[in-house]
């Protein structure tokens, strides 16, 4: 039986990807009026095997993808320890975060503390 590989075009960037090189966690953000979505890839991994730590402004992810140690001839999933540490715009309410993970995709909604929410002044007319 013959076995051939044909080489990823595009090896330098998926490779950059699947070693997780550096250790960090690629995350999306967006802002709503009163809290931060933050999102993240997390395949394989259940809620205690991550570490999700607030403080002020800071979040911090930690985790770790377990490995085997089976020879792969293509090894391309994630593997080994992860850190993620961001710094938003806001202070967060920390009592109040929610965390979830569905379909191995994390998603925190990261409430703005109350300093940090717009306040409507109203207007006095005489």
């Amino acid at each position: 039986m013959t076995f051939y590989l044909q080489t990823y075009p595009y090896r330098r960037m998926a490779r950059r990807w699947a070693e997780n090189r550096d250790g960090t966690l690629g995350i999306n953000v967006r802002e709503e009026d009163d809290a931060y979505v933050l999102s993240a890839l997390v395949p394989g991994l259940q809620a205690d095997e991550l570490n999700i730590q607030v403080l002020e402004d800071v979040v911090r992810i930690e985790g770790e993808y377990k490995a085997d140690e089976s020879s792969y001839l293509v090894r391309e999933l994630p593997h080994g320890a992860f850190t993620r540490t961001l710094r938003l715009p806001a202070p967060i309410d920390a009592e109040h975060v929610e965390a979830d993970i569905t379909n191995g995709v994390l998603t925190l909604k990261l409430p703005k503390a109350e300093s940090a929410r717009p306040k409507q002044i109203k207007i006095k007319s005489r």
